[in-house]
């Protein structure tokens, strides 16, 4: 006998729904599996020049070592944060100052009675009754906002892709708010590469606005599932406060080999007509098995160009072009506890004790 089962309008629209989440999160796996592949790489546009296209990335001649001015091209959210002269010197000062505070404060386990003015009327009715009030005092500067980088590294359980400027939630010691950080590289030097998905392995470092924090803090971060429920995927802690980390982004040009002559080669697909390739010329040309070159000169109207390399290259090699572009975060900080209670930053920053 044949069992017949209803299924709700309600029940049908979910579905629908979960299956319109679902590919999104497919088409993000795909994205980060070719960002895996080939990372880094675009495809020039054809319908629109690459000079105008690509007009604010500039070419490098050795990421390590090529200088590059931190206080070039700043955004106009900049002039609304703090910086250090020297973020470790503060921070022994903060810290001397805040044990000499502590000789003349209450001892231990004493009762006393704090005072808050400018305090919003209706914190009082929204607060639970359930939940404790928990006071925490800040160190010098801890009020200011700064560009906050952070080491992290993803949890085990986190097997999802976690894109770049993505809305996550912090927390930062004592500190609970939401943002969208710009992953990049944790190594020496004063230029780091920006990740456009959460590394699956190693450290990592993000950056937000937020106040400051001193290290050492530790870090945890969440992200919302569909449900609602937060999800832990990364763990670590406080790097610094730095606004002058310069993190780049980077993309790769590249074409592929026409004709190869020794170790002259005519390239083509890499750009598609004669101005960009004389915009382009000064660029170095490299391949994945670390030939280099450069552009000898324009060949036709149709983005064919001669190129000159160190050695020989085989009809498999790409040649491609590194391009780079600093890019800054965005101003998304939220803090949560003031969000959930319907209090604004605002009148946060309003309340005196």
């Amino acid at each position: 006998m044949e069992k017949m089962s209803i299924i709700s309008d309600a029940e049908s629209s979910m579905d629908i729904k979960d299956e319109e989440i679902n590919m999104a999160e497919v088409e993000k796996y795909r994205e980060a599996r070719e960002n895996e592949q080939f990372p880094d790489e675009i495809d020039t546009p054809i319908d629109v020049a690459a000079r105008i296209r690509f007009q604010r990335y500039r070419s490098l001649k050795s990421f390590r070592t090529s200088p590059w001015d931190p206080l070039e091209n700043l955004p106009k959210t900049y002039s609304r944060i703090f910086k250090f002269l020297d973020y470790r010197h503060s921070k022994k000062v903060a810290l001397l100052n805040s044990a000499t505070e502590t000789e003349y404060s209450p001892p231990r386990g004493a009762f006393i009675s704090i005072y808050i003015s400018k305090v919003p009327t209706n914190l009082i009715d929204i607060w639970p009754r359930s939940k404790p009030l928990i006071i925490y005092g800040l160190l010098a500067h801890e009020q200011k906002m700064s560009v906050l980088n952070m080491v992290l590294k993803r949890h085990p359980s986190c097997t999802v892709p976690i894109s770049n400027k993505q809305k996550l939630i912090f927390h930062v010691g004592y500190r609970h708010f939401e943002a969208e950080p710009i992953f990049s590289q944790h190594t020496n030097g004063d230029k780091f590469k920006m990740e456009r998905f959460m590394p699956n392995d190693g450290a990592f470092v993000a950056s937000v606005f937020a106040p400051i924090i001193f290290a050492p803090v530790p870090v945890l971060v969440y992200r919302l599932d569909r449900r609602g429920n937060q999800q832990l995927i990364a763990t670590g802690g406080v790097l610094n406060v730095n606004p002058d980390r310069i993190i780049l982004k980077r993309i790769i040009l590249s074409g592929h080999p026409f004709k190869i002559n020794r170790r002259s080669v005519v390239v083509r697909y890499m750009f598609f007509n004669r101005e960009d390739i004389e915009w382009f010329k000064p660029v170095e040309l490299r391949t994945p098995r670390g030939r280099r070159g450069h552009i000898k000169e324009a060949l036709g109207t149709h983005g064919h160009m001669k190129c000159v390399f160190d050695q020989q290259l085989n009809a498999m090699d790409t040649v491609m072009m590194s391009l780079y572009k600093r890019v800054f975060p965005k101003w998304t900080y939220k803090p949560i506890m003031l969000h959930s209670l319907c209090v604004s930053p605002k009148e946060s920053e309003m309340m005196e004790i």
